[in-house]
């Protein structure tokens, strides 16, 4: 039977080695799916296309062993491998998707999103998302060396860190009329977005939002069939 899944954060890192074999693991189990479709930070930090280390080089290796297998295979950027580039994707014989993407789903139109946009309410991460998708921007970073890129993502991640802690919870999640907004722009009743880590459908006048979890104890994924759309957990 013809079905697509979408997956998101799985924020794969070489000190988690468990959700890279949750990952060969669930790719194995539907190599012969239509689609995957992995909506943003399938990394925990990306560098630049130009990272040589082994996990990443591992992580290669299994979407390209799948994506070879039959499936076709689509990336969006998120907010943690937002220098995601085309050269990885053609490494992994994927398709970079700009964010949001409308695609058909065995007939209802669909909006794609790595979903963080949709969190205005976080008026500091949106300035930062703003700075972080400009291209000069990010030139200027991918001009560093790896060893100073790494430096700079764990400084930066750690201002994350503490900055995150230090907001109400409401403010990191979506912003209703947003998501109003988005589904109305793009006239699709049905979208499917991560980020957020809070696994869920919400149905509404405007149409149905699928939320993806991330990847920890448990994996999440969204497995699409013409006539029907389950969101599901796994362990890991």
């Amino acid at each position: 039977m013809s079905y697509t899944l979408f997956i998101s954060d799985l924020h794969l890192d070489s000190s988690r080695p468990a959700v890279t074999r949750a990952l060969a693991s669930f790719l194995d189990q539907h190599h012969h799916c239509d689609s995957l479709y992995i909506l943003g930070d399938l990394f925990e930090v990306w560098l630049g296309d130009d990272d040589d280390s082994a996990h990443t080089q591992e992580v290669i290796e299994l979407l390209k062993g799948f994506s070879s297998s039959g499936p076709s295979l689509y990336l969006m950027q998120g907010n943690r491998d937002f220098l995601m580039g085309p050269a990885f994707c053609e490494a992994v014989g994927g398709t970079l998707l700009p964010d949001p993407t409308v695609i058909d789903l065995y007939g209802e139109p669909s909006l794609l999103m790595h979903g963080d946009s949709l969190c205005t309410g976080d008026i500091d991460y949106q300035a930062f998302r703003k700075t972080s998708r400009d291209p000069k921007w990010q030139a200027e970073i991918l001009a560093r060396s790896l060893d100073e890129r790494r430096a700079l993502a764990t400084q930066m991640r750690a201002i994350s860190k503490e900055s995150t802690s230090n907001k109400a919870e409401d403010i990191m999640d979506v912003t209703a009329s947003e998501v109003d907004r988005i589904m109305t722009l793009h006239q699709t009743k049905q979208l499917i977005h991560g980020h957020t880590h809070r696994p869920n459908r919400h149905d509404s006048a405007t149409g149905i939002r699928w939320v993806l979890g991330d990847w920890d104890d448990q994996g999440w994924a969204i497995k699409a069939e013409a006539r029907d759309v389950i969101l599901y957990k796994f362990d890991i």
